[in-house]
Protein backbone atom coordinates (compact mmCIF):
# COMPACT_ATOMS: atom_id res chain seq x y z
CA UNK A 1 0.00 0.00 0.00
CA UNK A 2 1.41 3.17 -1.06
CA UNK A 3 0.38 6.03 1.01
CA UNK A 4 2.44 9.44 0.12
CA UNK A 5 -0.55 11.08 -0.51
CA UNK A 6 -4.00 10.20 1.10
CA UNK A 7 -6.98 12.14 0.24
CA UNK A 8 -10.36 12.24 1.88
CA UNK A 9 -13.82 12.12 0.03
CA UNK A 10 -17.66 12.09 1.80
CA UNK A 11 -19.07 8.80 1.71
CA UNK A 12 -21.96 10.27 0.99
CA UNK A 13 -21.31 12.72 -2.08
CA UNK A 14 -20.86 10.26 -5.17
CA UNK A 15 -19.44 13.08 -7.26
CA UNK A 16 -16.49 13.83 -5.03
CA UNK A 17 -15.90 10.00 -4.62
CA UNK A 18 -16.07 9.57 -8.05
CA UNK A 19 -13.18 12.84 -8.41
CA UNK A 20 -11.05 11.79 -5.73
CA UNK A 21 -10.85 7.59 -7.07
CA UNK A 22 -9.73 9.78 -10.15
CA UNK A 23 -7.32 11.82 -8.84
CA UNK A 24 -4.10 9.87 -9.11
CA UNK A 25 -3.96 9.94 -4.84
CA UNK A 26 -1.93 7.01 -3.87
CA UNK A 27 -5.10 6.28 -1.54
CA UNK A 28 -8.50 7.52 -1.42
CA UNK A 29 -10.40 7.29 1.43
CA UNK A 30 -14.46 7.36 2.24
CA UNK A 31 -15.31 9.37 5.08
CA UNK A 32 -17.95 8.38 7.80
CA UNK A 33 -16.85 10.11 10.12
CA UNK A 34 -16.39 13.73 10.16
CA UNK A 35 -17.36 15.43 7.08
CA UNK A 36 -20.96 13.12 7.13
CA UNK A 37 -23.95 14.78 8.98
CA UNK A 38 -25.59 12.46 12.07
CA UNK A 39 -28.66 11.98 10.41
CA UNK A 40 -26.70 10.73 6.97
CA UNK A 41 -24.62 8.28 8.67
CA UNK A 42 -26.39 5.63 7.48
CA UNK A 43 -26.74 6.50 4.32
CA UNK A 44 -23.38 7.57 3.99
CA UNK A 45 -22.59 3.70 5.13
CA UNK A 46 -24.46 2.29 2.22
CA UNK A 47 -23.06 4.68 -0.40
CA UNK A 48 -19.50 3.67 1.08
CA UNK A 49 -20.43 0.04 0.52
CA UNK A 50 -21.77 -0.05 -3.11
CA UNK A 51 -18.82 1.57 -3.96
CA UNK A 52 -16.52 -0.83 -2.07
CA UNK A 53 -18.12 -3.58 -4.00
CA UNK A 54 -17.35 -1.82 -7.48
CA UNK A 55 -13.65 -1.62 -6.57
CA UNK A 56 -12.93 -4.57 -3.67
CA UNK A 57 -9.52 -4.25 -1.87
CA UNK A 58 -8.70 -0.66 -3.68
CA UNK A 59 -9.98 2.34 -1.35
CA UNK A 60 -9.77 2.94 2.74
CA UNK A 61 -12.61 3.58 4.56
CA UNK A 62 -12.57 6.06 7.77
CA UNK A 63 -15.71 4.86 10.23
CA UNK A 64 -17.08 6.27 13.30
CA UNK A 65 -15.18 5.83 16.54
CA UNK A 66 -15.27 3.08 19.31
CA UNK A 67 -18.05 4.53 21.44
CA UNK A 68 -20.65 6.05 19.02
CA UNK A 69 -23.43 4.20 18.01
CA UNK A 70 -22.50 3.83 14.01
CA UNK A 71 -18.71 2.04 14.77
CA UNK A 72 -20.08 -1.58 15.06
CA UNK A 73 -22.93 -1.45 11.83
CA UNK A 74 -19.89 0.19 10.03
CA UNK A 75 -17.60 -2.72 10.39
CA UNK A 76 -20.28 -5.32 9.86
CA UNK A 77 -21.18 -3.39 6.58
CA UNK A 78 -17.92 -2.46 5.36
CA UNK A 79 -15.70 -5.71 6.04
CA UNK A 80 -17.34 -7.78 3.66
CA UNK A 81 -17.33 -5.43 0.95
CA UNK A 82 -13.31 -5.96 1.02
CA UNK A 83 -12.06 -2.37 1.55
CA UNK A 84 -8.04 -1.98 1.41
CA UNK A 85 -8.11 -0.58 4.80
CA UNK A 86 -10.04 0.74 7.80
CA UNK A 87 -9.10 3.89 9.52
CA UNK A 88 -9.64 4.48 12.53
CA UNK A 89 -10.66 7.71 13.98
CA UNK A 90 -10.10 8.62 17.62
CA UNK A 91 -7.57 5.63 18.32
CA UNK A 92 -7.05 6.23 22.38
CA UNK A 93 -4.53 3.33 22.96
CA UNK A 94 -3.39 0.07 21.47
CA UNK A 95 -6.09 -1.22 23.23
CA UNK A 96 -8.48 -0.13 20.29
CA UNK A 97 -6.57 -1.58 17.89
CA UNK A 98 -5.98 -5.03 19.42
CA UNK A 99 -10.44 -4.74 19.66
CA UNK A 100 -10.55 -3.95 15.94
CA UNK A 101 -8.39 -6.36 14.47
CA UNK A 102 -9.99 -9.17 16.87
CA UNK A 103 -13.54 -7.69 15.29
CA UNK A 104 -12.45 -7.72 11.80
CA UNK A 105 -11.09 -11.21 12.17
CA UNK A 106 -14.59 -12.38 12.40
CA UNK A 107 -16.17 -10.38 9.89
CA UNK A 108 -13.35 -11.62 7.69
CA UNK A 109 -14.31 -14.99 8.22
CA UNK A 110 -18.22 -14.51 8.29
CA UNK A 111 -18.05 -12.80 5.29
CA UNK A 112 -15.44 -14.77 3.22
CA UNK A 113 -12.73 -12.22 3.16
CA UNK A 114 -9.24 -13.42 2.75
CA UNK A 115 -7.74 -13.34 5.86
CA UNK A 116 -6.12 -10.34 7.00
CA UNK A 117 -6.27 -8.69 3.77
CA UNK A 118 -8.23 -5.50 5.05
CA UNK A 119 -5.27 -3.20 6.85
CA UNK A 120 -5.64 -0.76 9.78
CA UNK A 121 -5.04 2.86 9.66
CA UNK A 122 -4.67 4.53 13.11
CA UNK A 123 -5.56 8.55 13.83
CA UNK A 124 -3.56 8.12 17.04
CA UNK A 125 -3.14 11.66 18.26
CA UNK A 126 -6.73 13.43 18.19
CA UNK A 127 -6.90 13.37 21.88
CA UNK A 128 -5.25 14.08 25.03
CA UNK A 129 -6.14 10.58 26.18
CA UNK A 130 -4.17 8.88 22.92
CA UNK A 131 -1.09 10.27 24.08
CA UNK A 132 -0.59 8.36 27.13
CA UNK A 133 -0.08 5.13 25.80
CA UNK A 134 1.29 4.83 22.24
CA UNK A 135 3.31 1.50 22.01
CA UNK A 136 1.84 -0.04 18.91
CA UNK A 137 4.53 -2.26 17.95
CA UNK A 138 3.65 -5.64 17.58
CA UNK A 139 0.03 -5.29 18.57
CA UNK A 140 -1.81 -6.14 15.00
CA UNK A 141 -0.17 -7.16 11.59
CA UNK A 142 -2.96 -5.70 10.34
CA UNK A 143 -1.41 -2.02 11.15
CA UNK A 144 -0.40 -0.08 8.25
CA UNK A 145 0.04 3.57 9.53
CA UNK A 146 -0.15 5.68 12.29
CA UNK A 147 -1.54 9.04 11.34
CA UNK A 148 -0.95 12.53 12.98
CA UNK A 149 -4.52 14.47 13.52
CA UNK A 150 -3.41 18.08 14.71
CA UNK A 151 -7.31 19.49 14.50
CA UNK A 152 -8.78 17.38 16.90
CA UNK A 153 -5.74 17.38 19.48
CA UNK A 154 -5.70 21.00 19.48
CA UNK A 155 -9.62 21.33 20.29
CA UNK A 156 -9.21 18.43 22.71
CA UNK A 157 -6.40 20.93 24.42
CA UNK A 158 -8.22 23.69 23.75
CA UNK A 159 -5.82 25.58 21.81
CA UNK A 160 -5.31 26.99 17.83
CA UNK A 161 -3.22 24.06 16.03
CA UNK A 162 -0.53 26.47 14.38
CA UNK A 163 0.43 29.75 15.51
CA UNK A 164 0.49 32.56 12.79
CA UNK A 165 3.92 31.75 11.34
CA UNK A 166 2.76 28.20 10.59
CA UNK A 167 4.38 26.31 12.80
CA UNK A 168 2.29 23.94 15.23
CA UNK A 169 2.03 24.79 18.79
CA UNK A 170 4.30 23.34 21.21
CA UNK A 171 2.03 20.59 22.25
CA UNK A 172 0.68 19.71 18.90
CA UNK A 173 4.18 19.71 17.81
CA UNK A 174 5.22 17.34 20.63
CA UNK A 175 2.57 14.61 20.26
CA UNK A 176 3.98 14.96 16.47
CA UNK A 177 7.18 14.18 17.37
CA UNK A 178 6.07 10.83 19.98
CA UNK A 179 3.34 9.86 16.76
CA UNK A 180 6.69 9.62 14.32
CA UNK A 181 8.93 7.75 17.51
CA UNK A 182 6.09 5.38 17.53
CA UNK A 183 5.32 4.55 13.97
CA UNK A 184 9.27 3.68 13.45
CA UNK A 185 9.05 1.43 16.15
CA UNK A 186 5.89 -0.18 15.36
CA UNK A 187 7.66 -0.74 11.92
CA UNK A 188 5.08 1.37 9.87
CA UNK A 189 4.37 4.45 7.87
CA UNK A 190 3.70 7.74 9.91
CA UNK A 191 1.41 9.96 7.96
CA UNK A 192 0.85 13.55 8.78
CA UNK A 193 -2.09 15.63 9.05
CA UNK A 194 -4.23 17.38 6.72
CA UNK A 195 -2.80 21.15 5.60
CA UNK A 196 -6.13 22.89 6.31
CA UNK A 197 -6.52 25.52 3.83
CA UNK A 198 -6.29 24.54 0.00
CA UNK A 199 -6.24 28.25 -0.87
CA UNK A 200 -2.77 27.89 0.33
CA UNK A 201 -0.50 26.59 -1.07
CA UNK A 202 2.92 27.76 -0.01
CA UNK A 203 1.94 26.86 3.45
CA UNK A 204 1.16 23.67 2.08
CA UNK A 205 4.41 23.26 0.67
CA UNK A 206 5.96 24.67 3.56
CA UNK A 207 4.98 22.08 6.32
CA UNK A 208 5.19 19.06 3.54
CA UNK A 209 8.47 19.28 3.09
CA UNK A 210 9.15 19.34 6.79
CA UNK A 211 6.83 16.26 6.96
CA UNK A 212 9.16 14.88 4.80
CA UNK A 213 11.95 15.68 6.03
CA UNK A 214 11.34 14.34 9.82
CA UNK A 215 10.40 11.40 8.39
CA UNK A 216 6.66 10.72 7.56
CA UNK A 217 6.17 8.45 4.36
CA UNK A 218 2.84 10.91 3.88
CA UNK A 219 0.25 13.40 4.23
CA UNK A 220 -3.64 13.52 4.48
CA UNK A 221 -5.37 15.38 1.81
CA UNK A 222 -8.71 17.04 1.89
CA UNK A 223 -8.80 18.56 -1.58
CA UNK A 224 -7.52 17.20 -5.09
CA UNK A 225 -5.42 20.45 -5.60
CA UNK A 226 -3.14 19.43 -2.67
CA UNK A 227 -2.07 15.86 -4.02
CA UNK A 228 0.49 17.39 -6.42
CA UNK A 229 2.39 18.97 -4.04
CA UNK A 230 2.10 16.23 -1.29
CA UNK A 231 3.45 13.23 -3.83
CA UNK A 232 6.73 15.12 -4.53
CA UNK A 233 7.69 15.81 -1.40
CA UNK A 234 7.52 11.76 -0.32
CA UNK A 235 8.48 10.69 -4.01
CA UNK A 236 12.72 10.13 -3.41
CA UNK A 237 14.22 12.23 -6.40
CA UNK A 238 16.48 9.74 -9.20
CA UNK A 239 19.60 10.01 -7.44
CA UNK A 240 18.19 8.88 -4.23
CA UNK A 241 16.97 6.24 -5.70
CA UNK A 242 19.88 4.95 -7.40
CA UNK A 243 21.83 5.35 -4.31
CA UNK A 244 18.91 2.81 -2.96
CA UNK A 245 19.73 0.56 -5.43
CA UNK A 246 23.40 0.82 -4.76
CA UNK A 247 23.06 0.02 -1.40
CA UNK A 248 20.62 -2.82 -1.55
CA UNK A 249 23.10 -4.32 -4.75
CA UNK A 250 25.98 -4.18 -2.33
CA UNK A 251 24.73 -5.23 0.65
CA UNK A 252 21.67 -7.69 -0.11
CA UNK A 253 22.73 -8.94 -2.66
CA UNK A 254 26.12 -9.95 -1.45
CA UNK A 255 25.15 -10.84 1.93
CA UNK A 256 28.30 -8.67 3.19
CA UNK A 257 27.71 -6.46 6.39
CA UNK A 258 29.58 -3.61 5.59
CA UNK A 259 30.39 -2.15 2.24
CA UNK A 260 31.91 1.19 0.77
CA UNK A 261 30.15 3.89 -1.33
CA UNK A 262 31.66 6.29 -2.59
CA UNK A 263 34.07 6.21 -0.21
CA UNK A 264 31.68 5.70 2.55
CA UNK A 265 31.22 3.02 4.94
CA UNK A 266 27.84 1.76 4.69
CA UNK A 267 25.98 -1.11 6.71
CA UNK A 268 22.38 -2.48 7.83
CA UNK A 269 21.20 0.85 8.88
CA UNK A 270 21.89 2.56 5.30
CA UNK A 271 20.36 -0.84 4.35
CA UNK A 272 17.49 -0.40 5.85
CA UNK A 273 17.25 2.77 4.54
CA UNK A 274 17.70 2.42 1.08
CA UNK A 275 14.79 -0.15 1.65
CA UNK A 276 12.36 2.70 2.66
CA UNK A 277 13.73 5.03 0.05
CA UNK A 278 12.64 2.40 -2.79
CA UNK A 279 9.21 1.45 -1.55
CA UNK A 280 8.66 5.45 -1.80
CA UNK A 281 9.78 5.49 -5.35
CA UNK A 282 7.49 6.09 -8.17
CA UNK A 283 6.14 2.63 -10.01
CA UNK A 284 8.59 0.81 -11.32
CA UNK A 285 11.84 2.57 -10.31
CA UNK A 286 12.25 0.22 -7.27
CA UNK A 287 12.76 -2.73 -9.24
CA UNK A 288 15.55 -1.13 -11.77
CA UNK A 289 18.76 -2.40 -11.73
CA UNK A 290 21.79 -0.43 -12.83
Amino acid sequence: MRLRSLLFAPADAPRKVEKAVGSGADGVILDLEDSVAPGAKEAARDEAVTVLRARPGALIVRINPRGTGWYLGDLAALVPARPAAILLPKCTSPADLLMLSGQIDVLEAAGGVPAGSVGVLLLATETAESLKTMDYAGVSPRLRALCFGAEDLSADLGISPRRPDGRLAATVAAARDRLLIAAAAACVAAIDTPFPDPRDPAGLEAETAAAAADGFSGKLCIHPGQLETVTAAFTPPPERIAWAREVVRLLEGSGAGVAILDGKMIDIAHLKLARRVLAMAPEGRSEERS
